[in-house]
């Protein structure tokens, strides 16, 4: 089988060619886990197949590095982007791409006949929490045990709990009123191992957990990641964003991502940031977010209720295994 290497921002993911390519749909759980394992395979956060689709130009059917399905991946599109112009499997500048039902259009930049940068309609993010999916009544063990939580560690004046459990900066929330009577979750508290976070949940395609805080680049995130993951009020578990807000245009992010663990950046992650920043009021609607492995600008068109993700994309090496 010949595969192409590629990453958006270190996010990087194994690229099968689904017309070329024909693997049985029932070996393609175990075939992912063999060619993503870094020490005993190809090495990668995933794989993705790009295949022919009747709904839009190509299809990309992902997968996470532990062999279950993902609905999106925002790092990994522009990746196929670049895949199908610079193979030849297209010669527009502007297409089409489905995953999971879902259709994103993609904007390609060429220079010297290759992509090198895309801007992608990520669509509109999802607020409902029955949507996104969660179930804001697990979130805590009751709302009392998460409210002497935060009196604990009040008294303790502890500088670990300033680290991530609220909602940093200031400024003017805008709209967080209306959203909030419509039900989001923007802002709400979670317990996790005995301790509250506060987070705010958002769907782009696929399920995100954004929380707020300062030293973000000191946390332990193999040690909580999983339990974001897992958590009960998460029923197809969730990618958790841990941001810090530099300023009105630039945050810092890390993220743990669903089936996956910690990755260089993540693409879906990064747009679900930039809404929750607004919703926080935190940052303008457009904003740069840094990832371990580069940057990607975000921008939240709130009339459109439209969100937009620019960023790189390159490929490392072709192989055959």
């Amino acid at each position: 089988m010949k595969f192409t290497k590629m990453h958006g921002c270190g996010n990087d993911y194994i690229y099968v060619n689904g017309f070329t390519e024909k693997i049985p749909q029932e070996r393609k759980p175990e075939l992912v886990r063999t060619l993503s394992d870094r020490h005993f395979g190809i090495g990668g956060d995933g794989v993705i197949f790009i295949n022919p689709s009747d709904q839009a130009d190509f299809e990309m059917e992902m997968y996470n590095a532990d062999g279950s399905r993902a609905e999106m991946c925002g790092n990994g599109i522009r990746c196929v982007a670049k895949f199908v112009y610079d193979k030849g499997l297209t010669e527009k500048k502007r297409i089409s791409v489905v995953s999971a039902g879902q259709i994103k259009y993609l904007d390609l930049t060429v220079e010297e006949g290759q992509v090198n940068r895309v801007r992608v309609n990520m669509g509109r993010p999802e607020l409902r929490p029955e949507k996104i999916p969660v179930n804001l009544d697990k979130t805590g063990e009751n709302l009392e045990t998460v409210e002497n939580a935060r009196g604990t560690r009040e008294e303790q004046g502890a500088g670990e709990a300033r680290g991530v459990s609220g909602v940093q900066g200031g400024g003017e929330a805008q709209g967080i009123g209306e959203v909030q009577a419509a039900g989001a979750a923007v802002n709400v508290p979670i317990l996790i191992n005995g301790r509250e976070y506060r987070m705010t949940c958002v769907s782009m395609g696929n399920p995100h957990a954004v929380i707020f805080g300062e030293h973000v680049a000191e946390l332990d995130l193999e040690k909580i990641g999983p339990s974001f993951e897992h958590h009960k009020c998460f029923p197809n578990r969730t990618n958790t964003e841990f941001v810090e807000v530099l300023d009105r245009s630039h945050v810092f992010m890390r993220v743990w991502e669903r089936g996956t663990g910690e990755t260089l950046a993540c693409g879906t992650g990064a747009c679900a940031t930039a809404v929750a920043c607004v919703l926080n009021g935190l940052t303008e609607e457009k904003v740069t977010v840094k990832l371990l492995g580069g940057e990607l600008e975000i921008e939240w068109d709130r009339a459109a209720d439209l969100v937009y993700m620019t960023g790189p994309a390159a490929t490392v090496f072709e192989g055959e295994i």
